[in-house]
């Protein structure tokens, strides 16, 4: 199979309407400059016998091109497929981007998935047009980039933190990539400053529209005290990653969220980034969700009111499985509260807070091990929650980017206590599933109840069913819909 993107014709246009839209859908490379773009990029339109389409900048890159210095094709946001496809390759993606090729190897991501080395890579070439080590390899060096421009951190340290084995590797791969020297990139950022150690300050870019008031609203009325905190239009928390700890600040401006990290170790980058990236669905295609919902009878006027509305993510899956079990029987400010009290007991303090974040949320291990008597103490319903910590702990569900969304869910559905709600919730902002839907939910009752809608469970069956692929996002414009 070809690895470039088939549909020349499709492709050729939507690059001359320059819609960004499609930025980070497919990318544009010109064979007379072995240039790649993306869609949007202002430079004049190239013949077309000198054009060919990827459908990622890391097979452009394999493909022998370099990325364009004017549209930066490399920040562009991503495909949702990464995020919401549930098959072996949308796993494979998203745990590239959490950085297991550079810990575990090839092999590891392999193992993950449940098949060989050779099955893998021949998997990726024809879906994705680029090995596993070139996806990497593309990551690592959008990694690098983003040290170079946003600290003052030597190459050497640079080169270390963004995966490289070397100097002279890190090096080349600049040169290759960006035509340009590490120190050349430098010279050329306006953002490269002298951060205190640890610190890394840079644009998240997003497709538009983007209703940013009502995403940091959903995390506002949800943020656990000592754990998250939002104000002055700024989201905080703090964030367990592999090589350590990391607090990070989300403050969404015109077309891309500000986004500072503060990092025990620089090798986290990219999965930090990843993962604010899901948090706040910056790949969403908000315009296809807006033409698919805004036709509706029902919620058709609230979408064409907000059509950026986004679907919250999460940072780390286990800490929102174990926030739904703590949530499924209350409201959002109980759930808040016991949630709270949860992190104050186990949650380990941070070295450095960051105004009111204070603690992590706990780990699913302490949780596991935790005495029964702390629970009761804090009014907790002990039993599904310390089960559920229990297995995942020990690998029997898991919640994360390479996991299978069908087999964890049936796993968590069989732990006694745990019901639809609180599968479809996860579903929903565990693994991305745009098509999810919290079934019996009272806000969902609450907001179809104002627009006049009947809310037996027959009729809600019916009603939801005109909305798919899209009803996670038919949920939130009703979520939404109750604070305005």
């Amino acid at each position: 199979m070809s690895h470039i993107v088939e549909d020349f014709e499709s492709c050729y246009r939507l690059s001359c309407s320059r819609d960004p839209r499609y930025d980070g859908i497919f990318f544009i490379a010109v064979t007379s400059t072995r240039l790649y773009c993306r869609p949007s990029c202002p430079a004049r339109i190239a013949k077309r016998s000198n054009v060919c389409f990827y459908p990622t900048a890391a097979a452009a890159q394999s493909a022998g091109f370099r990325a364009c210095k004017r549209c930066r094709p490399d920040a562009s946001p991503g495909s949702p497929d990464w995020n919401w496809r549930a098959d072996r390759v949308g796993r494979a993606m998203r745990l590239i981007g959490d950085g297991t090729v550079d810990r575990e190897g090839v092999s590891g991501l392999a193992k993950r998935l449940g098949f060989s080395d050779r099955h893998l890579r021949r998997l990726l070439s024809e879906e994705v047009g680029a090995s596993p080590v070139a996806l990497a390899r593309a990551q690592r060096a959008n990694t690098a980039r983003l040290l170079i421009e946003s600290t003052a951190m030597s190459f050497a340290d640079a080169a270390l933190a963004a995966g490289f084995h070397s100097v002279r590797q890190f090096n080349a791969t600049i040169k290759d990539v960006f035509d340009l020297t590490p120190g050349e990139m430098r010279h050329r950022s306006d953002r490269a400053c002298s951060r205190s150690p640890g610190v890394v300050e840079l644009r998240l870019n997003c497709r538009e529209p983007f209703d940013a008031a009502a995403l940091l609203r959903f995390l506002e009325v949800r943020a656990v005290p000592g754990l998250e905190d939002v104000s002055g239009g700024t989201y905080r928390r703090a964030l367990t990653l592999a090589h350590g700890i990391g607090i990070v600040e989300l403050t969404p401006e015109v077309r891309s969220v500000r986004c500072v990290l503060l990092l025990d170790d620089f090798r986290d980058l990219a999965a930090a980034v990843a993962r604010c990236r899901r948090l706040l669905d910056l790949d969403a295609d908000p315009l296809a969700i807006a033409g698919a919902l805004g036709r509706d009878k029902v919620i058709g006027g609230l979408v064409r009111a907000r059509p950026g509305l986004r679907v919250p993510g999460c940072v780390d899956g286990d800490e929102l499985a174990l926030r739904a079990v703590l949530g499924q029987r209350a409201s959002l400010r109980a759930a808040r509260t016991q949630t709270a009290c949860l992190v104050e007991t186990f949650g380990a303090p941070l070295r450095q807070p960051l105004g009111t974040v204070t603690r992590l949320f706990p780990s699913a291990a302490v949780l596991a091990e935790a005495d029964p008597s702390a629970f009761a103490g804090l009014g907790l319903r002990r039993a599904p929650l310390q089960t559920l910590a229990a297995q995942l702990t020990n690998g029997e569900v898991r919640v994360d980017a390479g996991s299978d969304p069908i087999e964890a869910l049936t796993r968590l559905l069989a732990i006694r206590g745990i019901g639809p709600w609180t599968a479809a919730y996860v579903a929903m902002r565990g693994f991305h599933d745009p098509d999810a839907f919290p079934n019996g939910d009272a806000g969902l009752r609450r907001a179809l109840e104002v627009l006049g809608c009947p809310v037996d469970p027959r009729s809600v069956a019916k009603l939801q069913q005109r909305w798919r692929p899209w009803r996670a996002y038919a949920v939130v414009q009703l979520w939404t819909s109750l604070d305005h």
